[in-house]
């Protein structure tokens, strides 16, 4: 049965995705941005910004509205979460957060990695939404559940294209492709990779709605396919029809001159086993599938 949604963001990558697919699933479905991009057609649109706390929680007041679940896309600072828990928890008996697989401490990871660890992230944008978990895990939500998801690299239309060093999300990588190019690739490529593309993501964070099981839980996300970064590039030349080149640069100088490249230089992969026995949707889209659609928006999109 479709519910009332509220998606923390909504114009976005992600979010935008999400609130697109909250609609065709015939969700009653809300969506709170800056306003400095269209949010999706049929989508109740909340204005006002994060940033300003005391005009987040005033428009969320009037609207004299209860969710069936909130889903935070937008979440990076610890004030984030803590804002979640004192808006929401008299409005909606369950928040989804999008937290990341960069919680976990790159020098520290197993393979497969499940959820719990004792290295996390210390700093940065994983260590950021790591305190973000942890004002969830450790906060006063009085009866709103909680799920915080960490999803690997996301993919899809609506992003650019790449998954590593130097070519993450470049915007020139089908022309660089096409022109025979070679792809600087930290390490050859040979880092594995699990890419969740978005519309699978969506899936899953609309399927936690009204499931117990996934209450006060946190779960890795990740596709179905893993796959060397190099891969996940000759998947996109084969789309184009033209054949992959690589320069392979060197993991230690690269992080020497890019320290804060490490969370990407490492194996991402992800036992999905406690997402799987929880009932939510599990990622089935194959990466190839995933990257076809992703190449064509592009193609498409800049035709």
């Amino acid at each position: 049965m479709p519910g009332k949604i509220l998606v923390i963001g909504g114009s976005g990558f992600v979010s935008g995705t999400l609130a697109r697919l909250a609609l065709e699933q015939g969700h009653d479905t809300w969506v709170l941005t800056r306003g400095q991009r269209p949010a999706p057609d049929g989508a109740h649109t909340l204005v006002a910004d994060r940033k300003d706390p005391d005009a987040f929680a005033r428009t969320i007041q009037d609207t004299d509205t209860d969710w069936d679940l909130v889903i935070d896309c937008i979440g990076y600072q610890p004030t984030d979460a803590l804002q979640d828990i004192a808006v929401f928890r008299e409005r909606t008996p369950h928040l989804a957060f999008v937290s990341t697989d960069f919680v976990f401490d790159p020098a520290h990871r197993r393979f497969p990695q499940t959820e719990e660890t004792a290295h996390y992230a210390d700093a940065g944008y994983g260590g950021n939404k790591r305190l973000c978990e942890l004002e969830l895990l450790n906060g006063d939500c009085r009866d709103m559940a909680w799920t915080v998801v960490r999803p690997c690299h996301i993919y899809g239309p609506g992003s650019l294209l790449g998954c590593l060093p130097n070519h993450g999300r470049d915007a020139e990588l089908l022309d660089r492709l096409r022109k025979s190019e070679a792809l600087d690739l930290v390490g050859g490529g040979h880092f594995l990779q699990q890419p969740i593309l978005a519309a699978d993501l969506s899936h899953l964070l609309l399927s936690l709605r009204g499931n117990t099981d996934t209450y006060n839980q946190i779960f890795c996300a990740a596709g179905p396919d893993i796959a060397e970064s190099r891969s996940y590039y000759e998947i996109i030349a084969d789309i184009l029809n033209v054949e992959l080149q690589i320069n392979e640069i060197s993991v230690d100088a690269h992080l020497k001159e890019n320290p804060n490249s490490a969370p990407f230089l490492c194996h991402r992969i992800y036992d999905l086993a406690k997402l799987e026995a929880s009932g939510a949707h599990l990622p089935a889209t194959p990466l190839k599938e995933g990257l076809r659609q992703h190449a064509e928006s592009l193609i498409t999109s800049n035709a």
